[in-house]
């Protein structure tokens, strides 16, 4: 199963998703605040005594629908970068919220605008129903952004409630309502949220057990063969040092005849552990390419450092050993080591196939031993 490169890594996927979705649903609802403004403006008794109002109101909700647009997501999609965005979309949304909530609220205590009274309650009814289901992920903030959408009409409302009350009561008990719907949006979205979330952790375990070898735990010969060509590939772009480290372990198959493989699986984990105490810098790519060879990708390495720590490696090793059924055993490997050469390795297979070749010359010529890889 391929991992989906759409999707983040698992530890701020949830963020990552909440953005996507704030995006999507603050572009769809921006022009309707725009709209209702206009519907209200144009229906008021005297639109052209209300030029100079109409017309900035049309440009306050246009510059807000202008920048929810223009608030694209960071190109570096990191958690940190997330909370900021989200944190500044937000204040768009709580802005539109209180701009029109001030509009209803000035619609309601104006004369001029007794005739389009009802568009603009209605608005508010629409603007505050859609912001309960779409922005139901942040709950206090969806409250804030409902109360800002309300209150203001609310209070015009109250001072007349003599002649405004059966208004007042009915929406009351429609924000009350919705404060309702909120809180059950709230868990459902979080309940698909987490969902979804277990998903991408399943599928990262997966992929983590899929190129990881069982018993060292270092890499499989599946992750070389996804690595190594791309690596190559950026090495020959960016003219960086690439070096390869190709290990086998000298008489492997004698610790496994004599001792069965319960041993022989006790030597590989014993040598798998000395690679990680060698190669430990952070770049160091280590490998278990299959039965016992093994392998160290070096990027930013040159060959001649590259040369240095695996003579360390099989100098440790051989006079190290390992311990098995209480008893200290000789263990010595064979060792190619190559950098790559753009100007003759014409491909990721000639550079591996150069390495490869240093490797059993080792071998050939007697065992724990390094050979260089001589440029094809």
């Amino acid at each position: 199963m391929a991992p989906d490169p759409r999707l983040p890594p698992s530890d701020y996927f949830a963020l990552w998703r909440e953005s996507q979705d704030t995006l999507t649903r603050t572009r769809l609802g921006g022009i309707y605040y725009l709209l209702a403004w206009l519907l209200t403006w144009g229906f008021s008794t005297e639109p052209s005594a209300l030029l100079p109002l109409g017309i900035a109101g049309s440009l306050f909700f246009t510059l807000l629908l202008t920048l929810r647009w223009l608030h694209c997501l960071p190109v570096q999609e990191n958690e940190a970068n997330l909370r900021h965005w989200i944190d500044r979309h937000w204040t768009l949304i709580f802005i539109t919220a209180l701009g029109w909530g001030l509009v209803h609220a000035w619609v309601l205590y104006s004369p001029e605008f007794e005739a389009s009274r009802l568009i603009a309650t209605l608005s508010t009814l629409a603007f505050s129903t859609a912001m309960a289901f779409t922005f139901s992920m942040r709950k206090r903030r969806c409250v804030t952004a409902l109360l800002l959408l309300y209150l203001p009409g609310l209070a015009v409302l109250a001072l007349q409630a003599r002649e405004q009350m059966a208004v007042l009561v009915t929406l009351a008990l429609y924000l009350s309502y919705l404060l309702l719907v909120l809180n059950r949006s709230h868990r459902e979205y979080h309940a698909s949220l987490a969902l979804k979330q277990q998903l991408i952790e399943q599928r990262e375990r997966f992929e983590q057990l899929s190129r990881t070898d069982t018993l060292t735990q270092l890499g499989n010969r599946l992750q070389f063969n996804g690595l190594f060509p791309s690596m190559v590939a950026s090495a020959r772009r960016q003219r960086t040092p690439l070096s390869l480290v190709l290990l086998d372990i000298d008489l492997f198959k004698r610790i496994n005849d004599e001792f069965g493989h319960a041993s022989g699986d006790a030597c590989l984990y014993a040598f798998a552990e000395h690679m990680r105490r060698v190669f430990r810098r952070d770049s160091d790519i280590l490998l278990r390419l299959g039965g016992e060879e093994f392998g160290v990708l070096m990027p930013g390495t040159h060959l001649e450092q590259a040369h240095e720590l695996a003579e360390r490696f099989r100098g440790e090793l051989a006079s190290e050993g390992f311990e098995l059924h209480g008893q200290h055993r000789t263990l010595t490997a064979s060792l190619g080591v190559g950098s790559f050469d753009p100007e003759r390795d014409d491909s990721a297979e000639a550079f591996f196939k150069r390495v490869d070749d240093a490797l059993y010359r080792a071998k050939a010529d007697g065992r724990n031993r390094l050979t260089l890889a001589i440029p094809g």
